[in-house]
């Protein structure tokens, strides 16, 4: 159990960090498409293919927060019943969501895969003026799907040992809905934290 505590945690630690590039990746995208604006209004040029390569950064940084997302607990859940209901009852159905979840993720990450082998089998490209290999935006887009499915896996394993284990409340805690508890201990952490690098 342990074990898989640790494991969970270093995903999670990488995760993250590419959340923090995905975030980044958001404002780079912000700042081309706006120098872009610029550059075509005011000094007559253009990259030729903004829209192409901010697709291709939307696309990545989606892929790429989703393993963070999942981690933090941040996913959209709609889950009324679920809270209402006894320990007992939470925990397995709190597991069998997580299933359903690496399920999709499984697929999502062979349907990626199937595509980038395409595109690498038939040497395709884009038809911006850049005429990009489409192995580079889908593998970045790809690695972030796999991310994705490694993270449902390492918290199935946890969640798994804990209901083993007879750790309801742990699978709970893993598991389930952010609670409102939750949302003010990450306030006043941020709060800390801005004190804490305030001058």
């Amino acid at each position: 159990m342990p074990a898989a505590t640790l494991l969970r945690r270093g995903v999670s630690a990488l995760a993250a960090v590419m959340a923090w590039v995905a975030g980044w990746n958001y404002v780079m995208c912000a700042l081309f498409i706006t120098g872009d604006i610029v550059g075509r209004n005011v000094f007559g040029v253009s990259s030729a293919a903004t829209v192409e390569i901010t697709g291709y950064m939307l696309a990545c940084g989606i892929a790429w927060a989703l393993a963070h997302t999942l981690a933090c607990r941040a996913h959209i859940r709609v889950d009324v019943l679920v809270t209402r209901l006894p320990l007992v009852w939470r925990a397995p159905l709190h597991l069998f969501s997580l299933c359903l979840l690496t399920v999709f993720a499984a697929f999502v990450a062979w349907a990626g895969w199937q595509l980038y082998d395409e595109s690498a089998l038939f040497d395709a490209h884009d038809n911006s003026a850049l005429h990009i290999p489409l192995v580079v935006p889908q593998g970045i887009w790809l690695a972030g799907l796999v991310a994705f499915l490694v993270m449902t896996l390492v918290l199935l394993l946890e969640s798994v040992l804990a209901l083993l284990t007879g750790k309801g409340a742990q699978l709970d805690r893993l598991l389930g809905s952010r609670t409102i508890d939750d949302e003010a201990e990450e306030a006043l952490e941020a709060v800390a934290m801005a004190r804490e690098g305030a001058p």
